[in-house]
């Protein structure tokens, strides 16, 4: 019977990825665990296998071999001590800073602490043993595929990052006996740089987007380098609040990404670079690959696209391309911009709720401010609508957490009492910080808009699935009635006895007069809560209709295409697009 590759799915990523990476050379030693790698291997000819009984000395040997051919080299083996053996040799590796690869094969994880022969833990490696270590399982679903593949690229690549070194690799089996895999599957390989030296063309990429996550304050040098680089490569910056980008190329995808009719008509970018950390919302577009730019030159592929990490300073990355290239082409960004433009200035009746607060108090808080937003409905709503340039945002979007929401906008509060900051939060967010307003550093230059519905108004928003239970959800996942149940006087008396100034309002004409007092740019005698009381029911309509503005259908598309067009392009391009609907 003709061998070929085994039939386990992970098993056939890794030596794809094995291959990918050009890593030919491997010691092997005998026994069964690692049978569906070695019998996959030993019938392809990229690779260059040696033979060693013993773990210990094919360890030495793999060490010698990549000192001398200043290749990486692998090691395989089977379970129990026989990795154990490994360790001496991995050991000299580490301090050598030697790449050397331990693929150590086991059997099922849950096997681990239960007694079953040839078992053992491998989940802690010694610290100087191995600069990364993984366990590939498994695959049977695309989650689980585009995992492994994660894994085992961060393995090959601690290889040679940062001077070099040691990996391990824990590779599950099934022990499978069938060999009939004759292709293998097409992997993604992930490459690390750093430094100048090998930096990829951007030739062969249309349309580029610049993915901004939360992101401290820009430099003046970072802003200027992220300009030039859009102008000449005619790129736009896909961002939100929390991003603080303040150029002439941003878009913020919030309001498009949620529509649920409508596909956007602007060209989708083929390749989006990935900056600063947790981004609250995906680029949206379908690229065909991303880059991550940041000095820690970590994996993060939060889009399933990453194929290059970049350890270097984003402004240096900017700066390299944008010295190669001169231009002031806005044209891409400007699609992106006038496409949001055109459906947000559809925007009619909303009901009293936070969307509606968003997009009035954006238009008022003062100029040079500071911004605070919390996280989920508010961040959602607030997203939807531009703020003046001149405010610097901030929000908890490391990890989109409830806590310390408002304890974070007292902190930047701290930071500069010569500006007004402001936050934005939902009632359990609120509840959940509120101790942190009795702190007695709190100046008179923080204001905090309080939303109170009475519930974790994101659980009822139609397209939440803790909506569905209705009223059912409300008790324990909706956690409805807590603190005071809307009380009109609880956060009123508790503010005003620390020493707030308290506004409210129920209705817009309320909202409305009492943000006037919210929003003065002068500094005033005392910090602001401003409670303002909706419910549940008008935040979820608020949400649907921002998400049913335009819709994809024929004529509509055809309409904003067209306009969108003409406003980039001038009539020539409309006369392309008339030819586009025609085809």
């Amino acid at each position: 019977m003709e061998r070929h590759y085994t039939v386990e799915k992970h098993t056939q990523i890794l030596i794809a990825l094995l291959k990918a990476h050009g890593i030919r050379k491997i010691i092997a030693s005998p026994g069964a665990t690692n049978v569906c790698f070695l019998g996959s291997i030993q019938q392809d000819p990229f690779f260059e296998i040696y033979s060693s009984v013993d773990e210990r000395s094919a360890a030495f040997i793999a060490l010698g071999l990549a000192a001398e051919s200043g290749e990486p080299v692998a090691l395989t083996c089977t379970g129990s001590t026989a990795s154990r053996n490994y360790i001496p040799g991995l050991t000299e590796a580490y301090y050598r800073k030697l790449p050397v690869l331990a693929i150590t094969a086991s059997q099922h994880l849950g096997r681990v602490g239960n007694n079953y022969g040839q078992v053992i833990d491998r989940s802690s490696p010694l610290a100087d043993i191995v600069n990364e270590s993984v366990a590939v399982d498994c695959v049977y679903s695309e989650e689980d595929e585009w995992a492994c593949a994660v894994n085992i690229n961060k393995a090959l690549i601690a290889l040679t990052k940062d001077g070099g070194g040691p990996a391990h690799i824990n590779l599950v089996t099934t022990y499978s006996r069938d060999f009939s895999c004759e292709k293998l599957p097409d992997v993604k390989k992930i490459t690390h740089i750093s430094g100048i030296r090998n930096m990829p063309s951007l030739d062969e990429y249309k349309h580029i987007a610049i993915l901004v996550g939360v992101h401290r304050k820009w430099s003046k040098n970072l802003s200027m380098a992220v300009e030039e680089f859009c102008g000449a490569y005619n790129a736009v910056v896909i961002m939100n609040h929390a991003s603080n980008y303040k150029g002439d190329y941003g878009y913020n995808p919030d309001l498009i990404n949620n529509m649920k009719q409508y596909t956007a008509t602007s060209p989708l970018a083929d390749l989006v670079i990935y900056i600063g950390s947790v981004s609250r919302y995906g680029s949206n577009m379908n690229e065909r690959e991303m880059w991550r730019v940041n000095p820690d030159g970590k994996i993060r592929d939060n889009e399933k696209k990453l194929t290059r990490v970049f350890a270097m300073e984003e402004v240096d990355f900017f700066r390299y391309y944008a010295d190669l290239k001169k231009g002031k082409n806005n044209n891409y960004a400007k699609q992106w911009q006038t496409e949001y433009e055109q459906i947000i200035s559809e925007v009619s009746e909303l009901p009293f709720c936070n969307v509606w607060i968003a997009m009035t108090l954006s238009k008022l808080l003062p100029e040079n401010s500071v911004f605070h937003l919390s996280g989920s409905n508010t961040a959602r709503a607030w997203n939807f609508f531009s703020i003046s340039k001149t405010i610097e945002c901030y929000s908890n979007d490391g990890t989109m957490g409830i806590d310390g929401q408002v304890s974070a906008l007292i902190g930047e509060s701290l930071a500069t009492p010569d500006r007004l900051h402001f936050g934005a939060v939902g009632d359990l967010t609120f509840f959940y910080d509120m101790n942190s307003l009795g702190n007695h550093h709190v100046g008179k230059n923080l204001r905090l808009l309080i939303v109170n519905n009475g519930v974790g108004a994101e659980f009822k928003i139609y397209t939440h699935p803790v909506s569905e239970f209705g009223e059912t959800g409300n008790p324990y996942m909706a956690a409805a009635g807590h603190y005071g149940n809307k009380s009109p006087n609880l956060i009123r008396h508790y503010a005003e006895d620390l020493g707030y100034e308290y506004l409210t309002a129920s209705t817009k004409e309320e909202f409305i007069e009492s943000a006037k007092r919210f929003t003065t740019p002068e500094m005033t005698d005392k910090p602001m809560i401003f409670e303002v009381f909706t419910n549940a029911q008008d935040e979820s309509d608020g949400i649907y209709a921002m998400n049913h503005i335009a819709s994809t259908s024929a004529g509509k598309a055809k309409d904003l295409a067209k306009n969108l067009v003409k406003a980039v392009a001038g009539e020539k391009g409309v006369t392309t697009v008339k030819k586009i609907f025609r085809k």
